[in-house]
C-alpha cells in the first residue's frame, strides 16, 4: 500500500511539479515501482495470470449460457432432459456418504416417479413442497420431480429444530413436508400438521 502511495506521489509530482512528458513519467514509475519491491506483484501476476484467464473464460461462457436460456425460455427440467438423451448412461451423482452413484437416466426416472406422485396427491403447479432431509441422491431427484411438473421446493436447512423449523415451513406457505426418516423426530416437533410422507 505504502508503495502504491509513493507511486502516486512521484506521478504528481514528474508529471505536474517538474512537467516531464507521459512517456518519461511512466517509466519512472515502473522503475521506481520494481525497485522498491514490486517484483514480487510481477511474480504472483506472471504465477496466476493463467488462472485467471480461465476464470473469466469459464465466468464468460456461463454468462453467454445463461442468456442463451433465458433466450430459449429454457426451464431446468427442459435442459435436463436434453441432458439425459445425450448423456443418459453417464453418472450424474455420486453420494460421497455411500458411494452410491446415480446415472442421468436413474435420476430422471426416479424424478418421474415423483412428478407422478406428486400429480396423484393432487399437487398443482405454484404449489409449495418443503423438502426436509439430509444430502443424499433422493433430494436431487425429489427437487427434480418437484420442478417438472412445476410445484416450487421450499428448502428447509436439515439443521433446524423447534421454533426455527415451525418458522420456516410455515414462511415457506408449503403444502406438504417431504422429511427423510432421520429427521422424523424433528418434523413431529415443528411439522405443525402439515401433511408430509417419508423419504427412504
Amino acid at each position: 500500500m505504502m508503495r502504491l502511495a509513493c507511486c502516486t506521489v512521484l506521478l504528481f509530482v514528474l508529471r505536474l511539479l517538474v512537467g516531464l512528458p507521459w512517456f518519461q513519467v511512466l517509466p519512472s514509475i515502473l522503475i521506481f515501482y520494481l525497485g522498491s519491491g514490486g517484483w514480487k506483484f510481477i511474480h504472483i501476476f506472471a504465477k496466476t495470470i493463467g488462472r485467471d484467464v480461465h476464470a473469466a473464460g469459464v465466468l464468460i461462457k456461463v454468462k453467454w449460457n445463461v442468456k442463451r436460456h433465458l433466450r430459449e425460455r429454457n426451464t431446468l427440467p427442459k435442459i435436463f432432459a436434453e441432458t439425459v438423451r445425450r448423456h443418459g448412461d453417464k453418472t450424474a451423482l455420486i453420494f460421497e456418504g455411500t458411494g452410491e452413484k446415480w446415472s442421468f437416466r436413474q435420476l430422471d426416472e426416479y424424478s418421474n416417479r415423483v412428478a407422478n406422485l406428486l400429480l396423484q396427491r393432487g399437487f398443482v403447479e405454484g404449489d409449495v413442497v418443503a423438502l426436509f432431509m439430509e444430502s443424499r441422491s433422493q433430494y436431487v431427484g425429489l427437487w427434480l420431480g418437484m420442478a417438472k411438473i412445476g410445484v416450487e421446493a421450499a428448502l428447509i436447512n436439515f439443521n433446524l429444530r423447534l421454533e426455527a423449523l415451525v418458522h420456516c415451513v410455515t414462511i415457506s406457505n408449503a403444502k406438504a413436508v417431504v422429511f427423510g426418516s432421520e429427521l422424523t423426530k424433528g418434523e413431529e416437533r415443528g411439522g405443525g400438521g402439515r401433511r408430509g410422507w417419508r423419504s427412504r
